[in-house]
């Protein structure tokens, strides 16, 4: 009882700075300095550069017309997405790639903002003013989002879907939970994370909603490559998802286990074995905090926090600025730091400022390589998931 009235006393003091700093005037003012200061990066920085949109916009252009998707002959940068990816970036192919690039940066800055806020809406409760928790949720992923903008990736559009869906279950939206799902799923194959979770929560109209949409996903592509056409290129996908990946595993933005272990081991499969059984571990910590759901309110923010944040850490081709999909995790932590033992507590704030400050230009050439090959941000997001795991544990949320 004492720290609810304590967080509603801490609260109240904070409340009337903070109606006035989001005003309506002052929030139109601030999206409007932002669009303009994204606009200067992305004539001076981004403009050059966004590589792995121009991957979609060729994805899109070659759907529109029905070719092949998935070409040896794109080396580095071929098409690894599902083909239903490629059908929803057609519009895009059909724009001249200056400006489709520059739509996406822009959006994708807006996008930021919309994932923030729903990471905070997601919250069973507000316990720290919501200015704190968007700065820290600034702090502890800018780099990631930075790299994220520079790269036209899709992962902050991934990241807020699956953020509106927790949201959405929440609100008791649940078909509205299953279409985002099966939306961010699309978008990034490694959300299918979230599938057995919306099963297991056994709510029908979330599990019918996403059948429906793996329906449409299937057969999309039929509509342009014809029936067997559209096979052509899932198997395809397959085999070109399935072949590309183990080359990327000494690269040091990768933070999968896979990639940790290999560090470690080197190549082979004792490296194989270790990330397995340590993928393992952590899907039947998710099973466990999932069995706890029962001793607190609006479980499904913590435990799609929990999956958004093992995503990198499962997938092989999980690279570092994929971490923005913690925004949920690290709202939580932020939200309810008090609430972890002090040890842990100490442990989860070092470890989100590590992350967060962890920067080429604070940390020099020799100890940035020497941090990201060590696998450090690897290890620090398995001291962000202990930290999710303490407070459903301590049925704190």
């Amino acid at each position: 009882m004492r720290s609810v009235l304590e967080s509603r006393v801490h609260q109240s003091a904070f409340e009337p700075v903070f109606d006035v700093f989001w005003s309506t005037s002052t929030r139109r003012a601030l999206t409007a300095s932002l669009v303009a200061a994204a606009a200067v990066v992305f004539v001076f920085k981004a403009s050059s550069e966004m590589r792995d949109f121009e991957v979609y916009w060729t994805a899109g252009a070659r759907a529109a017309r029905a070719e092949p998707l998935y070409r040896v002959e794109d080396g580095h940068f071929v098409f690894k997405y599902l083909p239903a990816f490629a059908v929803l970036a057609v519009p895009a192919g059909l724009l001249p790639l200056s400006a489709a690039k520059a739509f996406w940066f822009l959006f994708s800055v807006l996008l930021i903002v919309a994932l923030f806020s729903l990471s905070i809406e997601v919250l069973p409760e507000k316990r720290k003013p919501v200015w704190t928790l968007r700065v820290v949720l600034l702090i502890v992923l800018g780099k990631f989002l930075g790299h994220e903008l520079i790269l036209g990736q899709v992962n902050i559009l991934m990241a807020t879907a699956a953020a509106a869906a927790l949201l959405a279950m929440k609100s008791t939206r649940e078909p509205l939970a299953g279409a985002l799902i099966v939306f961010a799923i699309v978008l990034k194959p490694y959300a299918v994370l979230l599938l057995p979770w919306l099963l297991a929560r056994r709510r029908r109209g979330s599990i019918l909603a996403a059948f429906a949409g793996f329906f449409l996903v299937l057969i999309g592509p039929s509509a342009l490559y014809g029936w067997s056409g559209s096979l052509a290129q899932h198997h395809a996908w397959w085999e070109t998802v399935t072949t590309t990946t183990a080359p990327n595993l000494f690269v040091a933005d990768n933070v999968s286990l896979v990639s940790a272990f290999s560090r470690i081991l080197g190549p082979g499969e004792a490296a194989g074995w270790w990330a397995a059984a340590s993928s393992v571990l952590l899907l039947a910590l998710a099973g466990a905090i999932f069995l706890f759901r029962r001793h607190v309110r609006c479980p499904e923010g913590l435990e799609g926090a929990l999956l958004l944040t093992l995503m990198p850490l499962l997938s092989p081709q999980g690279w570092d600025y994929v971490f923005l999909l913690s925004a949920p995790a690290v709202a939580y932590l932020a939200n309810y730091e008090d609430r972890l033992p002090r040890a842990l507590r100490v442990l989860a704030i070092a470890a989100l400022a590590a992350i967060g400050l962890s920067l080429f230009d604070v940390m020099g050439r020799s100890a940035y390589r020497a941090f990201m090959e060590a696998s450090m941000i690897t290890w620090l997001y398995i001291v962000v998931v202990a930290a999710l795991a303490a407070l459903r544990l301590r049925k704190v949320a």
